[in-house]
């Protein structure tokens, strides 16, 4: 399984994987739902305690780059209930390293770090074309939930609730 890193948002490795998943989100996006919009995350909402960016790396070791995905959390305003909410962004797996668990255990890690960082619920903004992360999203707990944001390149919004 990966090994989990925390790095800047900024970090040279997080930019290279974010370019990459904004390119293949760009290219994949549905015409009939306009243009994709790029937004690079602002590091100072993936710093600890406000949230944190992980790269997971198959070969840790190795003297190449062995990178197979991301994600971050950050914190946001807090669910309606009163609850610590954090959502989960940018969740990215090389296309070449899918299909082996990567995503799933990236989520999960993900999850458990912001349970280390006090949330009682995680929220995150999909589009309906990625129906492969929809389904693992739903395999995990998430539900749908009303819009929490106004991000242009969602269709849908999920919500978990995390056991203290």
């Amino acid at each position: 399984m990966p090994v989990f890193t925390i790095v800047s948002a900024a970090d040279s490795r997080a930019q290279a994987i974010l370019t990459e998943y904004f390119d293949e989100r760009s290219a994949g996006f549905p015409a009939t739902q306009g243009r994709y919009r790029v937004s690079f995350p602002d590091p100072a909402n993936f710093e600890p305690p406000r949230g944190l960016f992980l790269l997971a790396d198959s070969q840790p070791d190795a003297a190449e780059s062995t990178t197979v995905g991301c994600g971050g959390i950050r914190r946001i305003d807090d669910a309606p209930s009163g609850a610590v909410r954090y959502e989960i962004k940018h969740l990215f797996v090389r296309p070449e390293a899918r299909g082996h668990g990567w995503g799933r255990a990236l989520l999960a890690e993900l999850e458990a770090r912001a349970r280390e960082l006090g949330a009682r619920e995680l929220v995150l903004d999909t589009n309906a074309s990625l129906a492969s992360a929809g389904a693992l999203y739903r395999s995990t707990g998430f539900v749908n939930i009303p819009p929490y944001n106004d991000n242009p390149n969602a269709t849908d919004w999920r919500a978990k609730p995390l056991d203290p």
